[in-house]
């Protein structure tokens, strides 16, 4: 068996010289068009070949000549913009905008997660603050020019998407092309002499082929096979899947809700929109929409690493709660920990941080208990130094009678390193030595003011502090069962023994978010399969030459360069020669051909040339280009 390069002819002098193969044959179109059908349709990408103001062409005489020409602009105008829309470079260019639009996103404030950062970023900022505000950088998946890249990304796919399936689904259901005239033209070739008769030959590659799994059919003289389908198939499923992608990420951020919600041991909470501390929606989201549930909070359970490098580390981080489904549901128990959240119907629950609640009761100047409750503290540090306010808003009097509002700005620590060991901060987050330290007011809270304030801070405008005998500030350390007292028999606020403990709660409605997963993942295999599958075509020719020998001719045609496909050609060579060998040489008579390389280029009654190569095994394989 011998073998050519694609470009090799015969010369008259007997050598063989290369001529530039143009880069269309590689894509399956040679430049004088002798492939024809067989070097089409290797891909489905559409082909324009008219070029902006060339859609009209000739204008005829007069207004219906006029009318008919700018019709034909204009429709060759909007199919060019069509498919400059539609084409790959597009598509990755909106894409890289669509990633490089949600960076602001990700670094500038947004209104619809955080209206007071927003704020404060626009006090800081008197510059940026309204410059941003007009491009819409404060909201930024909302606004127009994001939402403009999204739409216009989401009909490039699905006009690229469309045309292509429609396209590949018809190669799915024709042949491969017949064999070119000229199989020694294309980048990969073989071929060899064998006594065997055409027929044999065309059969035995048949079977080859199809167990190889290629699409194979006898066309004329030759074996015409196809395969790398999936090539195709991968490239398809990738933009059909950045559709899905695109759509689930829309509806998610749409019909979206997400809330917080504290909860101390012992309190519950309803899935209602007043239950929530804070809550943030999609535009499309409807309260009707919230998934109907409740749920106590029985215990939360928290250990720590003791020792060693990891001192404080969580070892065990859950909450113990039961919860019921709709009005009516059965209670049920469960456990909620961190990444292992609660799903009911389409709401997940989230435990999202956790925190102590020292129980203090206030007694006024009488001894009358005014105040009796939790108070959950803020969390500081990874050692749950805390703190916190303690607002008696109703039913105190002072020892004059008058109706007052007291306030007590708290500070927490579940470990107190010892008084003379330093600042006021945990030295481990589990309750070994608590403390809570207190400093006093009264007067008005700023309560009625209708203006909304925070719930571990205390508004002092309106406020006196309690001072001791002396003048001095009045301020204590409390253990759990102690007492301060407030001056001039104000009354007084007791640390009570029991300490409770807080968990963080996030519920979470995102619908789409499965698809979004499922689209990313058969984004990541259809892009691997597009770029790792090759669509190649092999063709197998079998003759009788002049000589009563059969010639068998292999040829290979991919839609890029690549190493692969002569290699695949010589294994298929291979194989198909263990059916069909190399017939024996004999000596060359006058006026014969020796080598099949020159039999497609040479008359029938030309010179054999007396430095012609031997044969070459079919275990070489087939050569490159």
């Amino acid at each position: 068996m011998s073998t050519t390069d694609t470009g090799k002819t015969a010369t008259d002098g007997g050598e063989e010289a290369t001529e530039p193969v143009p880069a269309s044959r590689h894509v399956g179109v040679s430049a004088d068009g002798e492939l024809g059908a067989a070097g089409s349709q290797l891909s489905t990408a559409p082909v324009d070949t008219v070029v902006p103001g060339s859609f009209g062409g000739v204008r005829g005489p007069g207004a219906a000549g006029r009318l008919a020409w700018t019709g034909r602009e204009v429709f060759g105008w909007t199919r060019w913009f069509w498919r400059q829309l539609t084409s790959m470079r597009i598509a990755l260019l909106l894409l890289f905008l669509l990633s490089l639009g949600a960076i602001p996103g990700s670094l500038i404030p947004q209104s619809g997660t955080d209206a007071v950062k927003v704020q404060d970023f626009k006090d800081a900022h008197s510059v940026l603050g309204p410059v941003f505000g007009k491009l819409g950088l404060f909201h930024v998946y909302s606004s127009v020019w994001f939402s403009a890249i999204y739409i216009l990304l989401f009909v490039s796919l699905i006009g690229c998407i469309v045309p292509r399936t429609w396209q590949f689904v018809g190669q799915l259901r024709g042949r491969p092309p017949g064999a070119p005239k000229r199989l020694n033209r294309l980048p990969a070739y073989a071929t060899w002499r064998t006594a065997a008769e055409p027929e044999q030959v065309r059969e035995a590659a048949l079977g080859v082929l199809k167990k190889r799994r290629f699409r194979a059919h006898l066309a004329g003289d030759a074996v015409a096979a196809e395969k790398g389908y999936l090539r195709e198939t991968g490239n398809l499923l990738f933009h059909i899947a950045l559709v899905v992608m695109l759509v689930a990420f829309a509806w998610g951020q749409l019909f979206k809700s997400e809330g917080n919600k504290l909860i101390v041991e012992g309190d519950g909470f309803s899935n209602t929109l007043l239950s929530y501390d804070d809550f943030k929606s999609g535009n499309l989201f409807s309260t009707d929409d919230l998934t109907p549930f409740s749920f106590d909070l029985k215990s939360f359970t928290g250990t720590y690493e003791e020792s060693g490098p990891n001192k404080g580390t969580p070892r065990t981080y859950q909450a113990d709660i039961t919860y019921s489904e709709g009005a009516d549901g059965k209670e049920k128990k469960t456990t909620v920990k961190v990444n292992e959240p609660l799903e009911i119907g389409d709401s997940k629950v989230y435990l999202v941080s956790h925190g102590y609640a020292p129980v203090v009761t206030v007694r006024d100047g009488k001894g009358k208990v005014v105040y009796s409750e939790p108070v959950p503290m803020l969390p500081l540090d990874s050692n749950v130094t805390s703190q916190g306010a303690i607002k008696v808003m109703d039913g105190y009097r002072n020892a004059k009678g008058d109706k007052e509002q007291l306030g007590f700005a708290a500070f927490f620590v579940p470990t107190f390193a010892g008084a003379g060991a330093g600042d006021m901060f945990s030295q481990f987050p589990a309750l070994k030595d608590p403390v809570l330290a207190l400093s006093g007011y009264h007067g008005s809270l700023g309560v009625d003011s209708g203006l909304p304030q925070n719930v571990y801070q205390l508004d002092t405008s309106q406020m006196k502090q309690f001072k001791d005998s002396k003048g001095e500030i009045l301020k204590s350390r409390l253990a759990p069962g102690e007492t301060m007292t407030l001056p001039n028999g104000a009354g007084s606020i007791t640390f009570e023994k029991d300490i409770k403990e807080w968990a963080g709660f996030q519920v979470t409605q995102q619908p789409g978010s499965d698809w979004a997963l499922v689209g990313a993942f058969t984004a990541i295999f259809g892009l691997a399969g597009s770029l790792f599958i090759q669509r190649r075509r092999v063709w197998v020719r079998a003759t009788r030459g002049a000589d009563g020998v059969t010639v068998v001719e292999m040829a290979g045609l991919g839609r890029s360069e690549s190493t692969k496909l002569p290699e695949e050609l010589g294994d298929l060579a291979a194989l198909v020669h263990e059916q069909a060998p190399t017939a024996p040489s004999k000596p060359a008579e006058a006026g014969e051909v020796k080598d099949a390389d020159e039999a497609g280029e040479a008359e029938p009654d030309a010179e054999a040339h007396p430095d012609a190569e031997p044969p070459v095994s079919a275990a070489e394989g087939a050569e490159k280009q």
